[in-house]
């Protein structure tokens, strides 16, 4: 969920990626919304949109062989299996930052928590709209326990041993 902590472990992941020679990309709601998706809203259509544009993006992305780092909030299990198909399985890491709610929004330095409580954002994760916990993540990530050092390690374990 936003302010999960998915973009610092996903920048710290792509920092230690880029320290061993590989190539990256690091695709997040911030920098796919300002451009590629900007004409969606956070309806349940229009995330899985967004959701479907980023498989694409980062299908192209592996095919020309970089490591392709997603960090989004995807709160529908379809959208994830439609990513993981897209991507093909050898090419899909699931990483699921798990972080209370109470968290989230102690950590919320834009505001969206409260204006979501507000009724003035609409479809807001675990406010107002539903998040679909992963059953079997390839890793799970709880911030309130570990540090971001601990979890861009326990990240990279799972990346290397795919990428050798």
């Amino acid at each position: 969920m936003s302010g999960s902590g998915k973009s610092t472990i996903a920048n710290g992941v792509e920092i230690a990626l880029l320290e061993k020679g590989i190539h990256t990309y690091l695709l997040d709601g911030d920098n796919v919304r300002k451009g590629l998706s900007n004409n969606l809203s956070f309806s349940p259509e229009d995330r899985t949109e967004n959701i479907r544009r980023v498989a694409e993006i980062a299908n192209l992305m592996i095919d020309a062989g970089l490591v392709v780092l997603a960090s989004f909030v995807s709160p529908y299990k379809k959208d994830r299996a439609m990513i993981k198909k897209t991507v093909k399985d050898v090419n899909f890491v699931e990483i699921f930052i798990d972080t209370s709610i109470e968290e989230c929004e102690r950590r919320d330095t834009k505001g969206l928590y409260a204006k979501a409580r507000q009724g003035l954002i609409k479809d807001f994760t675990g406010i107002n709209a539903p998040y679909e916990v992963p059953e079997n993540p390839d890793v799970l990530i709880e911030t309130e326990k570990k540090s971001v050092e601990e979890a861009v390690s326990k990240v990279m374990e799972c990346i290397e041993k795919i990428l050798k």
